[in-house]
């Protein structure tokens, strides 16, 4: 049905309260850079109307972090344009303090934790090679 898929993959030994705060911000990422995959508003039987969502599945994956600097590097190497979250972003409070530490950080010392794309869907099965389905 859809020429493209969309993945998130998530550092496998991470905290609940972490695995739902990278999940929603790698999506995000993701959302804004492709806002056409957002559909209509929702509207209920009483005409309550509630916010579009995507009108792709999203998969979600783990990986261990060895993992997932190899699933950046490949991304990185196709040139597909990914969300990504370090593990410093954790200790951040805002938008500018993360960007600031992000830019710490290069692909070969960045502690990914998360790291989200939309592509081909062949082309994301090769990126995310070695990640599991998330538990």
């Amino acid at each position: 049905m859809f020429d493209t898929k969309i993945a998130i993959v998530l550092r496998n030994n991470l905290q609940s309260w972490q695995t739902l705060n990278v999940t929603a911000f790698l999506m995000s990422g993701i959302t804004g850079s492709n806002p056409e995959i957002l559909g209509e508003p929702y509207r209920d039987r009483s005409g309550n109307l509630y916010n579009p969502l995507s009108i792709q599945p999203i998969i979600v994956l783990s990986a261990a972090e060895e993992t997932m600097s190899a699933i950046q590097r490949r991304a990185l190497e196709r040139g597909v344009p990914a969300s990504l979250f370090i593990k410093e972003m954790f200790s951040t409070g805002h938008d500018a303090a993360n960007r600031a530490v992000f830019s710490e950080y290069a692909p070969e010392d960045a502690k990914v934790v998360g790291i989200a794309m939309r592509a081909d869907k062949k082309i994301v099965d090769k990126i995310t090679k070695g990640a599991t389905m998330h538990r």
